[in-house]
């Protein structure tokens, strides 16, 4: 084996094992234990974060931050990884630290010339837009290692209730029209809510807080059994631009019914706790979208045009 293909093995079994010990090595590769050292001293010598452990069971280790080795890509693979990683430049902070933009930085520098003259081409006439959200980026971080962890955190929570605290078991986290979302299971509530990061002013590990093994197993694409809840039908007038704006958002799109002039009606199922987000969303319509039902839509949007009329005529 060439020593160049020898050092690629040695790196990917490095990175697997995290510690070992230079006779297992040695044993593995079929060499002697001083080749496996100069080894690992050049690996070290490149980047590699190895370094030895003193003692009675001692070896080598692998530092937290550890290098991968080298993998190939297609041009166009090269391409589509380089803007899905520039796309992430348009929020204000991310869960990975500067890990991103660091990343994307040494893609970039190692490419070849002529790859990089193709993508050249294409910066500012290809970008994956998300609004620009101001955020900590500590909390989503704190939120990341929670998750990596399955741990519980403690969280001071911004609602239209005002400031509580609370524990929660961290799910996932998402984003969604630049703001960053992370359904976690409530200790206060008893349930799996939905907390927005931004509304978030701290958030601290909590080891004091026993994991919910249940909780553990959940992910993103896990959702809450919402047929237990009571359900509701929110039905809609739409003008024609009514039909036009909500025809593109997929919480409504499947629901509506076009009528021969552009205008339309919708009939949406949804659960009735989630009924206020829903009359935030039509109330951003103004006169494009009436609430027919339910009742409790009707009253309600019926009392924010109250409220607008003493605010701007008392």
């Amino acid at each position: 084996m060439q020593k160049s293909q020898r050092l690629i093995q040695l790196m990917m079994i490095v990175n697997a094992r995290r510690s070992f010990t230079v006779q297992e090595l040695a044993d593995e590769f079929g060499i002697s234990t001083r080749t496996i050292t100069r080894d690992l001293l050049e690996l070290s010598e490149l980047g590699v974060p190895v370094y030895s452990v003193q003692g009675r069971g001692g070896g080598y280790r692998l530092l937290q931050e550890r290098l991968l080795p080298p993998i190939s890509f297609t041009e166009s693979e090269a391409v589509a990884m380089f803007f899905a990683g520039q796309s992430l430049d348009y929020f204000s902070s991310l869960p990975f630290g500067e890990g991103a933009s660091s990343a994307l930085h040494k893609f970039y520098h190692y490419l070849p010339a002529d790859m990089k003259e193709h993508i050249d081409q294409l910066r500012n006439r290809i970008a994956l837009y998300s609004p620009y959200r101001e955020m900590s980026p500590i909390i989503l971080q704190t939120l990341l290692q929670a998750i990596m962890n399955r741990s519980v955190v403690s969280v001071s929570y911004r609602s239209g209730n005002g400031v509580s605290l609370r524990d929660i078991q961290p799910i996932g986290l998402y984003a969604s029209s630049g703001y960053w979302y992370c359904p976690a299971y409530c200790f206060m509530r008893d349930e799996i809510r939905q907390f927005r990061a931004d509304r978030m002013i701290s958030v601290e590990m909590n080891p004091n807080v026993e994991s919910r093994e249940e909780i553990e197993q959940l992910t993103l694409l896990d959702k809450p059994n919402k047929q237990l809840l009571e359900q509701t039908l929110l039905q809609l007038e739409l003008t024609q631009q009514g039909v036009w704006q909500l025809e593109t958002n997929t919480r409504f799109a499947p629901f509506i019914s076009r009528n021969e002039d552009g205008s339309g009606t919708a009939a949406v199922p949804i659960v009735l706790e989630d009924l206020p987000f829903y009359i935030e969303l039509i109330w951003s319509l103004g006169v494009k979208a009436k609430i027919v039902a339910p009742a409790e839509g009707v009253a309600s949007m019926t009392q924010k045009i109250r409220n607008m009329q003493e605010l701007y005529y008392s």
